[in-house]
């Protein structure tokens, strides 16, 4: 873990002449402070962290990284430039280190950390199922090595920094996922992490809004593939089946390993079973061998994120017996959750967030499932000039799985439309207004042997609709 000497250190160059302290974990929401920690006050448009630091105190941190005078009279060193100046003896704790930013100094203080360490970084991106993979690929690290990885989605300018933080010099492997929104950021945090293999997932229209055309997200996800080192410690894992992520092998100087459906691949499945909530079966071939799987990963797209973790076990050098059986112990499915209904009907909670891609899978898992099917699809946003196209995608697919497609919100009624233009009967469709809508509608509707699947964009509130339906609100 971080000491109070790398802070100093990363921060102004020297350290003091005090006993050094271990930083136990850096957070940024004062609820989240445990004994020992540093809180970073953030300031945000509507929530400034500062306003937090005595609560943050109150949990136990002995530390805050500030930017600007604190409330409460509490001591404070000043480490902005022009200003350092601090005693030769410890001061009194809690304490506060004031910079001039404190994103990034806290961001500072991990690439320092980062570069004390010998340990190997494996970075992932991509338009859809970074979480899954990460922790599948975490799952089947730790058959052999202490592996740290993010917590939750942490893959931003900050959240990122704050897992390395967590570091420490027993650790051999980070798993680490990065997020992307504009061109340049997964350049600064690789800068950051310094990873060794990269990851790519795939590369669809979720962000475009933000980002702008596929081919902007592909450049910007490229980021990762062009930070790593040269082969033969670099390593590049790429989705074969994806033409936008296999071009990025020109841009690499990393070794390159391919994996997907194509047996042009490096490593790639065939035989894909869907099992519905059991899981799926498929066969791997790598190198003239073949291993036969059934893995408890819902939904057949999964066999993707099941060859990522996979490659990354082969490429850090584990025996198909250890990723095997990371591949069958690893708690991987976040984003979907089944649950029953108060009415007995089997709802598929998939309300995280939406992309065409993900709506696709989800309702590609609805199509293996056992009665009346019913979709319950909301906006997805930030596709930009993919808006019309990706929901009328999805419409055209929900209408040959669904017995019951019911939408929500102005994109929504997009869906309905692209439905209806493939046959899919007018009084099987229902475009209502938002979630409260949904609610009231599927209350009286849903019965025992009905199978939903509730998903959109999380700005729908959509979970809110499977927590009332659950009988949790």
């Amino acid at each position: 873990m971080i000491t109070l000497e790398v802070v100093f250190e990363a921060l102004i160059g020297k350290v003091p002449h005090w006993p050094d302290m271990v930083i136990t974990d850096a957070v940024v929401d004062s609820r989240k402070a445990i004994p020992g920690s540093m809180f970073v006050a953030v300031p945000g448009e509507n929530v400034d962290g500062h306003d937090f630091i005595e609560d943050a105190f109150s949990q136990g941190a002995c530390f805050a990284l500030v930017q600007k005078e604190p409330p409460g009279g509490f001591t404070v060193l000043d480490l902005r430039p022009g200003f350092v100046s601090y005693p030769e003896e410890a001061v009194e704790m809690p304490c506060c280190l004031r910079v001039e930013d404190t994103v990034q100094a806290l961001q500072k203080v991990a690439q320092h950390w980062r570069r004390k360490l010998d340990i190997r970084v494996i970075g992932i991106t991509g338009s859809v199922g970074k979480t899954t993979t990460k922790e599948l690929i975490a799952s089947v690290l730790k058959q052999r090595y202490r592996t740290l990885k993010n917590p939750g989605n942490l893959n931003n300018e900050i959240g990122l920094p704050l897992t390395i933080w967590q570091m420490s010099q027993g650790h051999d492997r980070a798993v680490l996922e990065m997020g992307f929104y504009v061109p340049g950021e997964i350049e600064f945090l690789c800068d950051i992490a310094k990873p060794s293999v990269g990851i790519i997932t795939n590369i669809g229209t979720v962000h475009a809004e933000r980002a702008g055309s596929q081919e902007t997200i592909a450049h910007g996800k490229a980021e990762l593939v062009q930070a790593l080192p040269p082969a033969p410690d670099g390593v590049a894992i790429l989705n074969y089946d994806d033409p936008l992520v296999r071009g990025m092998a020109e841009k690499a100087l990393a070794q390159c390993f391919f994996y997907g459906l194509d047996p042009k691949a490096d490593l790639w499945a065939d035989g894909i079973e869907g099992l519905g909530l059991e899981g799926i079966r498929f066969r791997l071939h790598y190198r003239g061998e073949t291993i036969y799987m059934r893995i408890p990963l819902i939904g057949r797209h999964s066999v993707h994120t099941a060859l990522r973790a996979a490659a990354v076990g082969l490429v850090e050098g584990l025996t198909w017996h250890e990723i095997v059986n990371g591949l069958r112990s690893g708690h991987t499915q976040l984003r979907l959750v089944a649950v029953r209904a108060q009415s007995g009907a089997l709802l598929l909670d998939d309300t995280y967030n939406a992309s065409p891609q993900s709506m696709m899978a989800a309702l590609n898992l609805l199509d293996e499932l056992d009665g009346r099917k019913i979709a319950v699809l909301g906006d997805m946003l930030e596709l930009g000039r993919y808006e019309r196209q990706g929901h009328e995608k999805v419409g055209i697919r929900a209408a040959s799985i669904a017995d019951i497609l019911i939408t929500l919100g102005e994109l929504g009624k997009i869906i309905a439309e692209a439905a209806t233009w493939v046959g899919m009967p007018k009084d099987k469709i229902f475009s209502l207004e938002d979630s409260e809508s949904a609610i009231e509608f599927l209350d009286d509707y849903l019965h025992q042997g009905d199978v939903v699947l509730v998903k959109g964009s999380r700005g729908m509130h959509m979970g809110r609709i499977v927590a009332v339906l659950e009988g949790r609100l």
